[in-house]
């Protein structure tokens, strides 16, 4: 155990490294989220207040959408990780692992401790930025900790898959998927406005889908308003998730073993 602790460690740094030689990809991760709160609260924020109505806590639109913003912050993330990945894959740099002696483990739980440290610190920033906009939650101490352990359930759900869809593609387009799934689902959900003001399917979709009771889940957290059957919602999809990407990043490894 001490083994596989030193040497994901010993990862995670490397996955740090790899994120400063490419700063377009933490330009993309931490500018996009950040470009779409200023998109929806100051461009369309008035129009969209208008559909959300007495959905919107407080009586602001910025406080009904910094949830959805959050949970696509994590998204942009789990993105840029599969990119990782993939390029572990494709440049022959396992080839070179395999004749290290390092645990095996290691390799991909250094990208999954990177990714969520990064991931994370996103979220911060996102958040800092939304209170500058003007976003006044009404969270107590619990509500907070308890958002925090959604996002980070959530980032690490995302993560897992993304390494797994990193494994599996032959290359970096083949990850494209993934990215245009984690980017368009959000508007397809709760994030922007309810789905009760959506057509017949797509309102269905919409609260169906496993993004909507991680959203409604954090903005009754950090609103203080009540949760709900979606916070035991969204615990069960991000640990489904999880263990599904975890199983299935397992499975596509092992043709690549390092031993």
């Amino acid at each position: 155990m001490s083994t596989v602790l030193r040497d994901s460690a010993t990862m995670s740094r490397r996955s740090f490294r790899h994120a400063l030689r490419y700063p377009v990809t933490i330009v993309m991760s931490l500018g996009v989220p950040v470009l779409l709160l200023l998109l929806f609260v100051e461009v369309f924020g008035g129009a969209l207040h208008a559909g959300v109505g007495g959905a919107a806590p407080g009586g602001r639109y910025i406080d009904y959408v910094v949830p959805g913003i959050l949970l696509m912050t994590v998204g942009y993330g789990a993105s840029t990780t599969a990119l990782a990945v993939n390029r572990d894959m494709t440049e022959g740099i396992i080839a070179r692992f395999r004749t290290m002696a390092i645990a095996r483990a290691s390799v991909l739980t250094g990208h999954v401790l990177g990714a969520m440290t990064r991931t994370l610190l996103s979220v911060v920033l996102v958040v800092g930025v939304a209170l500058l906009l003007g976003f006044r939650p009404g969270a107590g101490a619990a509500g907070w900790l308890a958002a925090a352990g959604v996002v980070a359930l959530l980032a690490f759900a995302l993560t897992w898959l993304a390494v797994a869809v990193g494994l599996l593609a032959r290359n970096a387009e083949g990850t494209s998927g993934f990215t245009l799934i984690v980017q368009v689902l959000p508007f397809v959900s709760s994030a922007f406005v309810p789905p009760d003001s959506m057509s017949g399917p797509v309102r269905w979709f919409a609260r169906n889908e496993p993004f909507t009771p991680v959203i409604d889940t954090l903005r009754g957290l950090l609103n203080g308003t009540p949760v709900g059957s979606s916070g035991v919602a969204a615990v069960l999809w991000c640990a489904g998730l999880a263990l599904a990407g975890y199983l299935w990043s397992r499975a596509l490894f092992r043709r690549h073993p390092l031993r």
